[in-house]
């Protein structure tokens, strides 16, 4: 079957609940992707025979990716399940999505879903949010006063976006003034203007190449973890994409707070590969978008550099002193990562981490995802404040192992799963070509190690645009996969 074959076929089942069994077939036969998800969905449904004895009040807080996927897992790993989800959000935003929206591939409507869909009857949902915690009497209270007790807490409340912590720069301007954002949306009202502004920003992007001289653009990404840490590099090569299909370019400027265009070199030298694609594009390390002027169009990072002083041979080694400097760059179009957070009910409470670069962040092993010092609580998705793993991909390894371990601990037993760091990102260089880099605590982690993780692919572009999407909706929100 040759390309244009298999993205028919794909596209056929982009809206389908399930593949049929044929095409099931037929994908295997062509598709190591579609063989391994298909065999990875069979050997993790929990039958009636397997659900575990054990008892206790169950408190799951946010209804994102991660807290859905752990109320599916416990809801059928446990004989009698007694669940209550907090949830402020009547509305599944497949977040992954925003990033094709912004490439004009997807709609609004093809993110979103009722998130009645993945909550059973028979489990409590509280539409609201938690304003504080406190896990020393196992209690929390939510936005509208209701006090809520649990025997165990599953922490999802995933990550807060921090426009206003830039000077200058209110959510409100984002979709002005040459400014776009992906990431805009709001997660309880169930709307996703990211993406939809994004991509008109694409396209007054080039509007504006095509009637006059090469426009200036600049592409940010903040000093804070963020959620998919490869977002702000997929839309500057997917709009440097869109522009080049036409004939025409921009000065673009990648400008990250980061030292590296990946952490791990093979992906690093590949997307410096992938960049030679385009005409002009500079990157600016260690440069962090602290301020912005919205009307004049100037740019202002802190720019972090280091200088050499003195060798010290007692050490063998150089003495470095860390210098900063403040940088102003004109630009005509900016897409902006806006800084990032964990909740702020998690920050303000005893459950983060109290001190340390993860400050904040919910204070987990970064093994058994449970919390260090309440036993009884453990996390899941964005929010855990480990080494990696913001991103879906990461949230559908955490599932198995937390609520294992969670089950274990309901009955008293040792916690023997373990999370090896599983975090997947797949960069877009291209529209038509994504480099899957997979990776965990130990370096590099292919799922199929016949295929080096640092090629740009089309199979991976097919696999991200027309299969995971059905997979998220029908598999992983279902604890299937």
């Amino acid at each position: 079957m040759d390309q244009k074959a298999l993205k028919e076929l794909l596209k056929k089942n982009t809206n389908s609940e399930m593949l049929s069994r044929r095409d099931a077939l037929k994908l295997m036969g062509i598709s190591p992707i579609a063989a391994g998800v298909l065999a990875s969905t069979s050997s993790s449904v929990i039958s009636s025979a397997e659900a575990a004895d054990a008892q206790g009040k169950i408190v799951i807080v946010g209804g994102g990716a991660g807290g859905i996927m752990a109320l599916a897992r416990l809801h059928s790993g446990l004989k009698n399940p007694d669940i209550t989800i907090i949830a402020p959000n009547e509305l599944h935003i497949y977040q992954p999505g925003q990033i094709f929206q912004a490439a004009g591939l997807y709609t609004h409507d093809d993110l979103i879903k009722p998130n009645s869909n993945f909550i059973p009857d028979n489990v409590n949902w509280i539409k609201d949010e938690v304003a504080s915690f406190d896990p020393d009497n196992n209690t929390l209270v939510t936005r509208h006063g209701e006090k809520v007790d649990y025997d165990y807490l599953v922490v999802a409340a995933g990550i807060d976006y921090h426009y206003d912590w830039i000077r200058g720069l209110k959510e409100d301007d984002i979709g002005t003034h040459g400014i776009s954002s992906v990431y805009l949306n709001n997660f309880e009202k169930g709307t996703t203007e990211g993406g939809s502004i994004t991509w008109d920003w694409f396209n007054a992007l080039k509007q504006a190449s095509s009637t006059g001289p090469k426009p200036r653009v600049i592409y940010t990404q903040p000093n804070t973890p963020i959620k998919c840490g490869g977002a702000p590099q997929k839309i500057l090569y997917l709009s440097a994409d869109h522009l080049k299909k036409e004939g025409l370019s921009a000065d673009y400027t990648f400008a990250t707070a980061g030292g590296s265009l990946f952490g791990l070199k093979p992906i690093a030298d590949s997307l410096a590969t992938a960049q030679k694609r385009y005409d002009t594009i500079t990157n600016k390390f260690k440069h962090n978008l602290i301020s912005i002027d919205v009307i004049n169009k100037i740019a202002t990072f802190e720019h972090t550099y280091s200088i050499k002083g003195e060798y010290d041979e007692e050490l063998e080694m150089y003495d470095t002193t860390e210098k900063r400097e403040l940088v102003e760059m004109e630009y005509d179009f900016i897409h902006i990562v806006p800084p990032m957070s964990a909740a702020q009910s998690v920050v303000d409470s005893p459950l983060g981490w109290q001190k340390g670069s993860a400050k904040g962040w919910l204070e987990v092993d970064k093994e058994t995802l449970q919390h260090r010092r309440y036993k009884n609580v453990f996390g899941i998705g964005d929010i855990c404040g480990i080494p990696m793993g913001k991103t879906g991909g990461s949230a559908r390894h955490h599932g198995p192992v937390m609520v294992e371990n969670l089950i274990a601990a309901m009955q008293d037993k040792a916690l023997k799963e373990k999370f090896d760091g599983y975090t997947v990102c797949p960069l877009k260089v291209e529209y038509g070509e994504i480099i899957m880099a997979e990776f965990n605590y130990n370096g590099l982690a292919p799922s199929f190690a016949f295929l080096a993780p640092e090629k740009p692919r089309w199979i991976w572009w097919a696999f991200d645009l027309y299969m995971l999407k059905p997979m998220y909706w029908y598999l992983m929100l279902r604890g299937l996969m």
